[in-house]
């Protein structure tokens, strides 16, 4: 049995940070979106676990038994009992430590991939998201959502944006997450209501850390028809929200050789 499975991009359509939370992990109000293009999985039956490494970023991943792939696929073997394997190949297709969920949307469409392999219920898979990172259980839904608490008490939101044309920037420098947070102002600037209206309160500190995304934000404010430009989660990846394809296509065209980039739509 050959099972292929999609671990779309994530964009955080808007990020508030308003405080801590009691467990240390920084408090936010998000807007989840998803792309329709991203990684790929492929999962086979197996006696037992193994991970392949395929795609143009392949060789950016941590080691084997620090990956979040084969971690996804022990905590949901052991919390489903299963005492089969699965042999795994990841096409790794987006920059890792980027902002788009890349590790989130890999475990996740684990957790999705072998709950249809082994034949289990789905509710272990959303038992074991939230403990693989507080992205892992919107990436496991992979639908518009609102993200409280450390981003992972979801409520699903019909955003209306299905078909919407998104370019997405990276410079190519990776950013940790951890290093974002600890450089965050402190400050709540306010409650997230309507995100076209919002921001990204972590992209400062992202800045501070990583220059060259001032030039992306420019660059991606100043193209035609771009209807909303931002950074996405921690970075250091932007993303630009066009008026027709056309548009995103164009500016796609003039992206600087030496970043990383992606058109495509949301879902």
């Amino acid at each position: 049995m050959r099972i292929t499975e999609a671990a779309p991009a994530k964009l955080n359509l808007a990020l508030h940070v308003r405080g801590k939370l009691p467990d240390g992990r920084h408090a936010i109000e998000t807007i989840f979106a998803f792309c329709e293009h991203g990684d790929e999985l492929v999962a086979q039956s197996a006696n037992a676990l193994s991970l392949r490494l395929a795609g143009p970023f392949a060789a950016a991943l941590p080691a084997q038994e620090d990956n979040l792939v084969l971690r996804a696929a022990r905590a949901l073997r052991d919390a489903a009992g299963v005492t089969g394997g699965a042999a795994l190949t990841l096409d790794k297709r987006l920059p890792v430590a980027s902002g788009v969920g890349g590790g989130s949307a890999d475990a996740a469409a684990t957790l999705r991939i072998l709950s249809e392999l082994w034949n289990i219920s789905p509710v272990h898979a959303a038992a074991v998201a939230p403990t693989l990172g507080s992205d892992v259980p919107a990436c496991l839904l992979s639908q518009n959502s609102r993200g409280e608490g450390a981003g992972d008490v979801l409520t699903q939101v019909d955003l209306d944006l299905a078909g919407t044309p998104v370019l997405l920037v990276n410079p190519m420098v990776p950013l940790a997450t951890g290093d974002v947070f600890a450089r965050w102002d402190g400050e709540d600037h306010g409650e997230l209501d309507d995100w076209r209206k919002g921001r990204n309160d972590l992209y400062p500190a992202a800045r501070l850390l990583v220059p060259q995304l001032g030039g992306v934000m420019q660059f991606l404010d100043d193209l035609r028809g771009c209807q909303i430009a931002r950074m996405s989660g921690s970075g250091a990846t932007c993303f630009a929200m066009f008026d027709s394809e056309l548009a995103r296509d164009a500016a796609a065209s003039s992206i600087p050789d030496h970043w990383w980039s992606l058109a495509t739509r949301l879902r």
